[in-house]
């Protein structure tokens, strides 16, 4: 069983994903054009994650892959206020038929200036919205400079997916 990262495309999931796979910096610029998976392991588990590109063109993908998975990973751009809208829309989209699925959305480049905060990300895209039955988190994260360790929000949402695909399995 795979974790599932989705976003819009630019909001930083391949640069998570190897954030938490080497617990060092590494920006990515390009933008994934179809698939990337990365196997992080941690004392207690193997993890096998699954990031789609998120250009409009790839989006039409999402929804195949997530009967298959144990966790959605959600990644939004922080301080790209226009696609916020766009961004809430997709989610809401994807998880109305599944209302079981663990939802992790991480508030991304919440380093950069003009970022919303946390609590306005939770209203841009209506997390009260999505329904109480399903475990949901919401965390603010940010990629720093190449080659630095991750950040603590890093490791903390880390620890979350790892402990919530044990609970899962």
């Amino acid at each position: 069983k795979q974790i599932l990262v989705l976003g819009l495309d630019g909001a930083g999931k391949t640069s998570i994903l190897h954030s938490l796979a080497t617990n060092h910096v590494k920006r990515s610029v390009a933008p994934t054009e179809g698939f990337n998976a990365i196997c992080v392991n941690t004392e207690e588990s193997q993890m096998e994650f699954l990031e789609i590109g998120g250009s409009e063109s790839l989006r039409s993908y999402w929804k195949m892959y997530l009967p298959k998975v144990l966790l959605l990973i959600y990644v939004v751009d922080s301080a790209d206020h226009a696609r916020l809208p766009v961004a809430k829309q997709l989610l809401h989209q994807l998880i109305q038929n599944n209302s079981t699925l663990p939802v992790v959305v991480l508030a991304n480049k919440q380093d950069l200036e003009g970022a919303y905060c946390i609590t306005d990300i939770h209203d841009a895209l209506a997390l009260s919205d999505i329904g109480d039955e399903r475990k949901m988190f919401l965390i603010g994260t940010h990629v720093a400079e190449d080659g630095s360790e991750i950040s603590s929000s890093m490791r903390d949402a880390k620890e979350l997916i790892a402990q919530l695909v044990l609970e899962t399995q």
